[in-house]
Order: C-alpha cells, then structure tokens, then sequence
C-alpha cells in the first residue's frame, strides 16, 4: 500500500485533476453544442415543414398529400441534424449513412408494390384526373370518388358498396370521368314495326322531347331512322342534359315512350319463334 501510494503524490494528483478538469469541459462543450444543434436544428425543421405545408396548401394540392411532403421533408432535416448532433460529438457518421442507404435500398426492393401505388396516388393527386364527387369508370370497376389516399383509392358503388382500387391499377389503366363535364349526351335505339307509320312515330318522339325539360336545346335534340333490322325499324335518338340528370332523364324518357306507343297504337316488336308442327303417317 506505501509502494502504490507513493505513485500518487500531491504534484500527480494535481495533474489528474486538471486533465480531468480539461477533459471533462470538453466533453461537456461538445454535448452542449449538440443538444444547441439539435434544439436550434429540429426547430428550423419545424419551421421549414410549416412553410413547405402553406406552399403546398395555396397550390391547391390535396390534403392528404401536402401533409406527408410536409412530414417527409420534417424527417429528412431532423435526419441531417441528427447525424450532425452525431458528428460533433465525435462519432464516425459514415458507417450510419451506409447502414442507411442500405435498408433504404432493401425496404424498396421488399415494397415496390406499395411504393408503386404510392408514386400513382402521388400523380392522382397532382394532375387530378379524378376528383372526390366524381363518378368514374376504370380498374374493371365504377363509382363515385369519395377519397384519394396515397396508396389506393375509395369508390363507392351505385349500389353502395365500397371499393378498395389500388392506385398503381388505376392509373395504369383507362380512366372515364362521366363528371368532368358539364353536359353529357343520351344515345337511345327505338324499335317499332315496319307496319307502323314512320313519320307518326318520329312526331311522337319529337313531341316527347319537347315536353322534356331536362333535355337541353343546345346541342340540338337528333332523331332519325338509323337501322332497318330484321324485325324492326329503328329510330336513334340523342338527347343533351346536364351530367346530373343523365340516368333519370333516360329512365323517364324510355318510360314515356312506351306509355305514348300504347295510348297511339304504335307497336314495339319484340322477338318472335312460330313453331310448325307436321304430323307424319306411321308406315305399316
């Protein structure tokens, strides 16, 4: 015990203690200087984020997405800062930014399914072939758009039945929009008898289009003969509305169609089998 307090004197002691001293002030001004970055860094990054969100909110961009670019560049700048925080405290950042690079480059080999919704939801989004309200056709299914998420889009049937399209589906295929437009046109074939007066028949359909109000006058109504069939002459018809009213306009029109041939004696043929039945003589 002499021999090794011997070893400690008074003047060594006094060294350990400055080196200590001197040490430890720096250790402590470098974990001071990373939480100040980290407390200065994830403020700014707050701050940018805000801005990045009024931007994409006065472009008009939706919802959903303006908040996730919003959060992506968040992340991406308290990424920057955290390896910054990491650097002044001495530790070799370049081994975090491979091990980064490397799982970035796995987890987008094991989701290109879902990063390839995700890239069409984000171009769903920004060119806006379809809206929220707006009645579509596409991805071998039709309905009414009631939101655009990043990676699938919500329809909902005209039987009411909600339906999950995947976004990369969707965009891949061919999208109609029976809403875009303002107006839309009725195309109706009418079949009557050959036996049947023709320009009777086309009076009673003019006649009917006039009483409707929905139909519009401009584009002019056109009704003509279009087909001499087999069984029938039939009259193609095309009438403008508002998109709005197209499905009930029809309805009623097919309707009153139908009612007037029966009250004016036109005949609607439908078709018809005669079955011949020969007897035949039994041979002794």
């Amino acid at each position: 015990m002499e021999q090794i307090e011997s070893y400690f004197t008074a003047e060594s002691m006094e060294k350990i203690k400055v080196l200590v001293t001197q040490y430890g002030i720096e250790v402590g001004l470098e974990v001071l200087s990373s939480l100040v970055i980290f407390v200065v860094g994830r403020m700014v990054s707050k701050s940018i984020s805000k801005v990045c969100l009024k931007i994409f909110e006065k472009s008009k961009v939706e919802a959903t997405l303006s908040k996730f670019l919003a959060n992506l560049v968040y992340y991406a700048l308290m990424t920057v800062v955290i390896l910054s925080c990491l650097g002044q405290l001495g530790i070799q950042t370049t081994s975090f930014i491979a091990i980064l690079g490397s799982a970035g480059l796995a987890i987008g080999l094991a989701l290109q399914g879902s990063l390839a919704n995700f890239a069409a939801g984000v171009l769903l989004i920004l060119f806006r072939p379809i809206q929220a309200g707006e009645f579509i056709e596409g991805a071998g299914t039709s309905g009414t758009v009631e939101e655009i998420q990043l990676f699938v889009t919500v329809l909902k049937t005209v039987d009411n039945k909600t339906v999950y399209v995947p976004n990369a589906k969707l965009m891949n295929d061919t999208i109609v929009n029976y809403a875009r437009k303002e107006t839309r046109r009725i195309d109706m074939v009418l079949g009557v008898s050959y036996d049947d007066d023709l320009r009777k028949v086309k009076a009673l359909i003019n006649e009917l289009i006039e009483k409707e109000e929905r139909v519009l006058k401009d584009p002019a109504p056109l009704v003509g003969v279009t087909e001499l069939a087999d069984s029938s002459v039939n009259f193609v018809v095309r009438i403008w509305v508002k998109s709005s009213d197209f499905l009930q306009t029809r309805l009623d029109f097919l309707e009153a169609f139908k009612i007037a041939c029966d009250e004016q004696d036109v005949t609607i043929p439908y078709p018809q089998r005669d079955v011949h039945i020969h007897q035949v003589e039994s041979k002794a």
